[in-house]
């Protein structure tokens, strides 16, 4: 049964893990568990350069997740998108790839995928397109806080076009691990990490569900729906 999905001011479709040990560890490690809408207590964990309150602060309110369709408000109800999910999840079939590794992503530490990356970055593709008629356009402020960045030519057609640089040719998965992390500390993380997270990542690793996120009004994205990948 799928949560109340009224009331959020965006939405985005994400891949999060089915329930399990990486998805019990991940929520631990944010601090925050999208699927049951509520704090967690951070693990433990010796040997870290600050605490992982501080570690996880930027990407905590989103929770545990790999992007597919950013967060977006909506032009119409979100029954409307709820429904265009659930045909475009009957269609689309599930994805998989030999594994996930620990990765250092410029400043910043997530899980990426093995092997070809192709076939999840047609499913992606296909998901921001088909769900793109319910995308409200962005506000100019959105539009300049993207540009800060300095994107190539490619992401700022991709944000023109669909209001996010990072999709279509521009898409690499990932599932973010930390904030920003100063020069050196992200070797020091890794190495807390990676030993707790190796018995835990997939292999083979499975997408096989969109995953509907809601964002609430404190910030926080919450879990409201799996559609499961049947085509």
């Amino acid at each position: 049964m799928k949560r109340a999905m009224q009331n959020y001011s965006r939405y985005a479709v994400y891949y999060a893990p089915r329930p399990g040990p990486l998805a019990e560890f991940a929520a631990a490690w944010l601090g925050w568990d999208p699927a049951a809408g509520c704090l967690v207590p951070h693990p433990q964990l010796q040997g870290l350069p600050r605490p992982v309150a501080e570690i996880t602060e930027t990407p905590r309110k989103y929770g545990f997740h790999g992007t597919l369709k950013p967060p977006m408000r909506l032009t119409g109800p979100v029954d409307a998108l709820h429904e265009d999910l659930s045909a475009l999840a009957a269609r689309l079939a599930p994805v998989g790839l030999p594994g996930l590794a620990l990765t250092r992503i410029g400043s910043f530490l997530a899980l990426t995928t093995l092997g070809a990356a192709a076939p999840l970055a047609r499913l992606a593709g296909e998901v921001v397109e088909a769900l793109d008629p319910h995308r409200a356009p962005p506000s100019e402020a959105e539009l300049e806080r993207r540009r800060r960045a300095r994107l190539s030519p490619a992401q700022e057609d991709n944000l023109a076009r669909w209001g996010y640089p990072y999709v279509m040719a521009e898409f690499k998965f990932h599932l973010t691990l930390t904030g920003k992390l100063a020069f050196g500390e992200a070797e020091q993380v890794a190495e807390v990490l990676q030993p707790v997270l190796a018995p835990l990542l997939p292999q083979p690793f499975e997408v096989r569900d969109l995953c509907l996120f809601g964002e609430a009004e404190d910030g926080r994205f919450h879990l409201l729906h799996r559609y499961a990948l049947t085509g």
